[in-house]
């Protein structure tokens, strides 16, 4: 069974910055393709907000961009999201995805983490 689990999520002040974290855990992944960070604010839709692939190329949406950095650990099988300036309109729940390629069947999944919550107060 896979778990993607997230960390670093919290209330910040506008300005500051938050170091979010998603490992995917299971003993039965065979390749992680791209991962990424979405987030869904109250009453919107949830929205890409940063993609890594696998060889590093990077994607974010144009409200982050210059703000967001998104990296991975290959080794580790965790992806993060350093978010520096925030605004309060970041407030959300950010959610890891996971591109992962199991042993059990190696046909290639999404996978999403349970989501952590940033608030950022202006």
């Amino acid at each position: 069974q896979v778990q993607l689990v997230e960390s670093g999520g919290g209330l910040v002040q506008a300005g500051g910055s938050l170091n979010l974290s998603c490992a995917a855990a299971s003993g039965s992944i065979f390749r992680t393709n791209a991962m990424g960070w979405y987030r869904q604010a109250p009453g919107k839709q949830r929205e890409l907000v940063a993609r890594i692939t696998s060889d590093g190329s990077t994607d974010y949406a144009d409200s982050v961009k210059d703000r967001f950095t998104i990296s991975r650990d290959n080794a580790k099988k965790t992806v993060y999201l350093q978010m520096n300036s925030l605004k309060p309109e970041d407030t959300a729940v950010y959610y890891c995805n996971a591109n992962l390629v199991l042993y059990s069947d190696y046909s290639s999944k999404d996978y999403w983490g349970q989501g952590t919550q940033v608030t950022v107060s202006s």
